[in-house]
């Protein structure tokens, strides 16, 4: 196996995570912690051969393995799709039973049970292997096992990935275990089955799970029964209850793509296709999970500790025990994976959920602290265990010390700690509820700090702060971005690389700060958060967009054009495309300010203009490199643009944007740059023309047959677009729209969304491109080069049947349902 062939180093600036590999899921091997230094492996690749190797880091989201393979120290990316099998060499052994234990020996007994399970794997060809684990952890991204290596259970521990089989089995049903466990007698389980024959919808395990837990032995017991569960996923749960259809879920499933921060079994309950209790059985009865009845649960005061008040609301969940580095916690939805990762990092710990008995609202979280006296907020064991407070509670406090409108009220320090934790919060508040931008807003005197997001394009009221805020607000913010916090006169602008004040969070922040009247300073961040590359099937072309603008980038040679105003997604769209053009073959070239989109097959280049390290002379050093294709993140200047002409001209593809408002005003542009009308001309392929507008929200929308009135509006509009002579009839049109559109009876339908609480009712959640492809032929190469007005072209792109406006485009998605007609008129020109 070659690695060297098939992989590639990755960017020196591109940060690894931590190397973490999972325990065995039973409390008597601990938690998993990152590793200090590469571990040794072995790698068995796609071909059956193996190779000795040093993991440096184990990237589940991106399906990469970073390795060195010795005596090289170069660290290379390698795709789980290259390897079958990946062992680490070091043994794993579980951890030792100290006298410092309480004397628990229900625990004791936990923590020395860590049962063998027979396992058979159905590899991807077909073959099978099998052997014995103590225990498996399954994800997406594929399955760990931990084979037991003698009798004190040391475990050799095995990563195969999702691409390298097809099924696992585990063995032993968990009737057998649990008597084997003895947390039941032989009878208690022939009882239980014979219940099961008369209620044959309940397998054995929903049964023995029901019972609410009231005593810590009884939930140890039954956390270790889960762990001998077969994975269920709770899509899979609903449906076998018959609490959702088929269809609800696969409808659910669609939506979920688009809502990724919300659970699927939290995005059915909000668009009322099941009840909270429904989810809660389901949880409970397929899943497994232990049902807690907080009212009589004896709640560990140590555990309680470790997590703060803040934290525990904030996430709405309730820590039970604290056992041997592993907190067992209450919450509303034990399946929400994120809940678990938060807290995983901030306490540094392993968690294990279980499921509430009853719903977790702030009142009743605080009653539990308050108990033993921890309602006000219990102090954080280290620094590594401060959880950020939420914003309302953070304002709380702010409020509470500006209540003093004295002129002696003393201003806030910018390394006060309720603003770092604030400041860390809104960024963090703001990246989850999908806003672009964090506008920052000053003003002299006593008048308050105003803070907005501009979410789905739109800025709205997100908080006020008291004036007194306002210096060290604006303060800490440049410090973060490492600017001058004495320059108050003059503009300045940086980046906040959010990873360093909160790790968990991968996001970067580019920031701008504008002296005001008065001696105020506004402050604007935008979010680069790093986001996956589209596909181009994503982006909302309609088909025959689709099919002309790949062809474009198809063309070995030529330049392919985005255009738009600032945040109207051409980097999005420039990204789809490259993702497409990635194929083994090609040597991929960008030069971007900033890197908003990180894509691991691709060479990116960070231009940096403070240093002379600009867009012009970063292309006429990627030229020298051997490229296929080359992006550019923008065409500035006249510089900028000849090169990219000169390099499509001599055999390159190149995509590039630029700010303006149409496809044809494009070509008048850069004619008026000073580009040679003959070479670019020669070189150009063809011009993106987008805009973004806001989506109807899917949870709410509602469609009605169109009124006959709003179709001969929509298609007046439609109409009047076009030069007279090339104007097609109306009944053309409307026959073409009926033909594509129409729904059953034959009518066009109207959308409209009332707005609920999954988009802030204001009927809009997301946005949605609009575009205006020019595609460059014989006739527009003569027009280009006789520089020929914007008119003129548009005019001859009408003519070929396939050029449509902006405005045509987005009445076109208003018939679809995806938009309103005020959205496509608020953006573009009649």
């Amino acid at each position: 196996m070659d690695f060297a062939t098939t992989a590639h180093p990755p960017s020196a600036d591109h940060a690894l995570p931590p190397l973490r590999w999972p325990t065995p899921p039973y409390i008597g091997y601990g938690s998993a912690e990152p590793a200090s230094q590469p571990l040794d492996c072995d790698i068995e690749g796609s071909n059956g051969q193996t190779r000795n190797c040093r993991l440096v880091a184990l990237d589940l989201e991106q399906r990469l393995a970073h390795i060195q393979v010795p005596p090289s120290r170069t660290v290379m990316p390698l795709r789980f799709d290259m390897f079958r099998r990946l062992t680490l060499t070091q043994p794993l052994a579980p951890v030792e039973v100290s006298d410092s234990q309480p004397p628990d020996s229900t625990f004791e007994a936990l923590l020395r049970h860590r049962p063998r399970l027979p396992y058979r794997l159905t590899l991807a060809d077909g073959t099978t292997r099998t052997g014995v684990t103590i225990g498996h952890v399954e994800s997406d991204a594929g399955v760990f096992l931990f084979e037991p290596l003698d009798d004190d259970d040391r475990v050799r521990r095995v990563f195969v990935p999702r691409s390298a089989y097809r099924e696992l089995h585990i063995s032993e049903a968990i009737g057998r275990v649990l008597v084997d466990q003895q947390a039941l007698t032989s009878e208690q389980v022939e009882r239980a089955a014979r219940e099961q024959q008369a209620m044959r919808q309940r397998k054995l395990g929903d049964y023995l799970v029901i019972k609410e837990v009231v005593k810590p032995e009884q939930l140890l017991m039954a956390l270790e029964e889960q762990q001998r569960m077969p994975l269920v996923r709770i899509g899979e749960a609903l449906t076998a209850l018959g609490f959702i259809s088929e269809a609800q879920l696969q409808e659910a499933l669609e939506k979920q793509k688009t809502e990724r921060s919300l659970p699927l079994g939290e995005l059915l309950v909000q668009s009322g296709q099941l009840t909270r209790e429904q989810l809660r059985v389901a949880l409970a009865r397929k899943m497994g999970y232990p049902v807690v009845d907080l009212a009589q649960f004896p709640v560990d005061a140590d555990a309680l500790r470790r997590v703060p008040l803040a934290t525990a609301r904030k996430l709405r969940i309730v820590p039970l025990l604290w056992r041997a580095g592993t907190l067992i916690i209450a919450a509303e939805d034990p399946s929400r994976r994120a809940t678990i990762d938060e807290l995983e990092f901030q306490l540094q710990c392993k968690v294990v959920p279980t499921l509430s008995s009853t719903p977790l609202e702030p009142r009743a979280i605080t009653e539990v602290y308050a108990r033993y006296g921890l309602d006000a907020g219990a102090p954080p064991l280290t620094e590594a265990t401060t959880a950020e407070a939420s914003t309302e509670q953070l304002l709380e406090s702010l409020e509470l010390g500006a209540e003093d409108d004295s002129d002696t009220q003393a201003p806030v320090e910018q390394s006060d700690n309720s603003l770092v934790r604030l400041i860390n919060t809104i960024i963090i508040e703001a990246h989850q509820q999908g806003a672009s931008d964090i506008h920052i807003e000053t003003y002299p005197g006593k008048r308050k700090v105003r803070i907005r997001l501009r979410k789905d394009g739109r800025l709205r009221p997100y908080m006020e702060l008291p004036h007194t805020y306002r210096a060290a607000l604006v303060a800490r913010l440049k410090i973060m971005c490492e600017l001058d916090i004495s320059e108050r006169r003059k503009p300045q602008d940086g980046k906040i690389d959010f990873s360093k004040f909160a790790p968990q969070h991968r996001l970067e922040l580019r920031v701008a700060t504008i002296p005001t009247h008065g001696g105020a300073e506004d402050v604007v961040l935008r979010l680069l958060s790093s986001a996956r590359p589209l596909a181009v099937a994503e982006l909302g072309l309609s088909p025959e967009n689709h099919d002309q603008l790949l062809a474009a980038v198809n063309r070995p040679h030529g330049m392919v054009l985005c255009v738009g105003p600032t945040g109207s997604g051409k980097t999005t769209t420039l990204h789809a495309l490259l993702q497409h053009l990635n194929t083994p073959d090609r040597k991929i070239w960008t030069a971007e300010d900033p890197i908003e989109i990180a894509h691991p097959d691709l060479r990116q280049i960070q231009v940096n203009p403070r240093i002379d390290w600009t867009f012009s002379k970063a292309l006429r050093a990627l030229l020298r490199a051997d490229p296929d294709v080359i992006m550019v993140g923008e065409i500035r200047d006249a510089e900028t643009a000849q090169m990219a002409i000169e390099a499509s001209l001599t055999g390159h593809l190149v995509l590039s944007t630029l700010h303006t408002n149409s496809a044809p005003e494009t070509v008048v542009r850069l004619l008026d740059m000073g580009m040679d009308p003959f070479n670019f001309a020669d070189s150009l392929v063809g011009v993106l023309a987008q805009r973004l507008v806001r989506r109807l929200c899917p949870h709410c929308v509602q469609r009605t047959p169109a009124e006959p009135a709003f179709v001969d509006e929509l298609l007046a509009d439609y109409l009047h677009l076009f030069p007279q002579d090339l104007r097609p009839s109306a009944d053309e049109v409307r026959a073409q729209w009926h033909a594509r559109f129409a729904e059953g009876g034959g009518a066009l339908m109207r959308a409209h969304a009332p707005g609920c609480a999954s988009c802030d009712q204001s009927g809009y959640k997301g946005r949605i491109g609009i575009h205006e492809l020019l595609v460059v032929n014989a006739a527009l190469r003569r027009l280009i080069q006789t520089k020929a007005p914007s008119e003129a072209l548009a005019y001859s792109a009408m003519a070929t049947g396939h050029f449509r406006t902006l405005r045509q485009d987005g009445i076109l998605k208003v018939l679809q349902g995806l938009t309103t007609i005020d959205e496509i008129r608020a953006s573009t020109a009649a």
